[in-house]
C-alpha cells in the first residue's frame, strides 16, 4: 500500500534529525524520490555538460521512468526510514494515527484500513522477539478498532526474512530448555493471533519473504505481491520443522507434492509460482504494485464492516480448532527440535558460514 500524503510528510520532516550524513548516493536517491512523488516523471531539460550536480540530480531523477507518483512517495518514506533505523532506536519515529506506539512497528490506520509495517529495514525485518510480541499487541489493536480490513506489509526491500537468528543466542537462566519453553509459548500465542483475528487480514508482500513470514500466509483472507517477491522456507536446513499452521494450510491449498517441496526440501518460490500454486492471490508489476494494490484495499475499505467480519467467521469458523490444535502441534515438535543436536548444529554452521562473510 502506498505511503499517504502525510507520511511522506512526515518523513521529509524526520530527514532533518539525521546525525549523519548519508552520503551522496543516497542524497540522490532522496533528492529523485522527492521530485518523482510531487511532480511526477523527469520532465526538464538534461542540464548542460559542466553543471555536474546539476547533471547528477537530473540523472537520478530521470532514471525513476514512469514510477507512479503514490509508489515514490512509498520508497521515499522507505528510505528515510531505513536511514533513521540505521542511526539506533533513539532517533526512529511513529507516524501519526497510531493508537500505540511501537519500536519494531510502523502502524496507522486510514481511510478504514490499518496498516502494520514490520519497520526493521536494515535487518531485512527479521523478526526478534520484541517484534513477535508487538505484532501480537498490533493485531490485538487492530481488531478492535474501527476499521475494516487490516494490512500486513514490510519497510525496504523486504517483505521479512523471518526469524531473526540472535534470538537463540540469547540463553536465559533457565538454559536452553527455558529459552526453547518460552520461544514455544511465544510463538504459539503468536499464530493463535492470526487464527482468532476477526477482521479480512490482507498481507501486501512488497519482497522477499522467509521462513514465519511465509507460512503464516495461509491465515490471510488476500496475499498480493510484486513480481520480484520470492517466498522460501528453509525449515530442514536449519534442522527445524513448519510453523503457522503450514502444516494444514500448505497442503490445503497447493496439495501434497507441491507443500512437500517447500516444507521438506526448501523450495523457493517465484511470486508467479506461488500464484499458480495458491499462496499468493494476484502478482503486479513492481513499478505500479502499491497503486494497483491501493486501489483494491481502498475499494475493499469501502465495504460494510460487520458483513465482512460475519462472513469471515462463517469461511474460517469451521476450521478454527483444527488450526488451533495444528498450531499446538507444531509448537511441540518446534520445541523438541531446538533442543536437539541436529537444530543446534545447523544454526551453528549458519552462524560460522555468516561469520566468514
Amino acid at each position: 500500500m502506498g505511503a499517504t500524503v502525510e507520511q511522506f510528510n512526515h518523513a521529509k520532516s524526520q530527514m532533518g534529525t539525521l546525525k549523519e550524513d548519508p552520503g551522496n548516493e543516497a542524497k540522490l536517491k532522496i533528492y529523485a524520490l522527492f521530485k518523482q512523488a510531487t511532480q511526477g516523471p523527469c520532465n526538464t531539460p538534461k542540464p548542460g555538460m559542466l553543471d555536474f550536480v546539476g547533471k547528477a540530480k537530473w540523472d537520478a531523477w530521470k532514471s525513476l521512468g514512469s514510477v507512479a507518483q503514490e509508489d515514490a512517495r512509498q520508497q521515499y518514506v522507505d528510505l528515510i526510514d531505513t536511514l533513521l533505523a540505521a542511526e539506533g532506536p533513539a532517533v526512529a519515529t511513529q507516524p501519526t494515527g497510531s493508537a500505540a506506539t511501537f519500536n519494531t512497528l510502523l502502524v496507522s490506520t486510514e481511510d478504514n484500513i490499518t496498516t502494520i509495517r514490520l519497520n526493521r529495514p536494515q535487518k531485512k525485518n527479521a523478526i526478534t522477539v520484541e517484534m513477535y510480541n508487538e505484532i501480537i499487541k498490533a493485531l490485538e489493536q487492530a481488531g478492535k478498532d474501527d476499521s475494516v480490513i487490516t494490512v500486513i506489509t514490510g519497510s525496504g526491500d523486504f517483505y521479512c526474512s523471518g526469524n531473526d537468528l540472535t534470538n537463540f543466542t540469547q540463553i536465559p537462566e533457565g538454559g536452553i530448555e527455558q529459552m526453547a519453553k518460552n520461544s514455544g509459548e511465544l510463538l504459539r500465542e503468536f499464530v493463535k493471533a492470526f487464527i482468532d483475528f476477526p477482521k479480512p487480514l490482507i498481507a501486501v508482500i512488497n519482497g522477499p519473504a522467509v521462513g514465519v513470514s511465509v507460512t503464516l500466509l495461509g491465515l490471510f483472507e488476500i496475499v498480493y505481491a510484486t513480481e520480484r517477491a520470492t517466498f522460501h522456507t528453509p525449515f530442514s536446513q536449519l534442522g527445524q520443522s513448519p510453523e503457522g499452521c503450514s502444516s494444514y494450510t500448505f497442503p490445503k491449498m497447493m496439495g501434497n507434492a507441491k507443500a512437500s517441496e517447500m516444507l521438506l526440501f526448501n523450495k523457493k518460490l517465484t511470486a508467479t509460482q506461488a500464484c499458480a500454486q495458491g499462496l499468493v492471490t494476484e502478482v503486479f508489476p513492481d513499478s505500479s504494485f502499491q497503486t494497483e494494490v491501493a486501489t483494491r484495499l481502498k475499494a475493499y475499505a469501502k465495504l460494510p464492516r460487520n458483513s465482512l467480519a460475519l462472513s469471515k467467521q462463517l469461511i474460517r469458523g469451521t476450521e478454527k480448532e483444527r488450526l488451533h490444535t495444528v498450531n499446538d502441534q507444531e509448537v511441540e515438535r518446534l520445541v523438541e527440535r531446538w533442543l536437539s543436536d541436529e537444530c543446534m548444529q545447523a544454526i551453528m554452521s549458519f552462524f560460522q558460514a555468516k561469520a566468514k562473510l
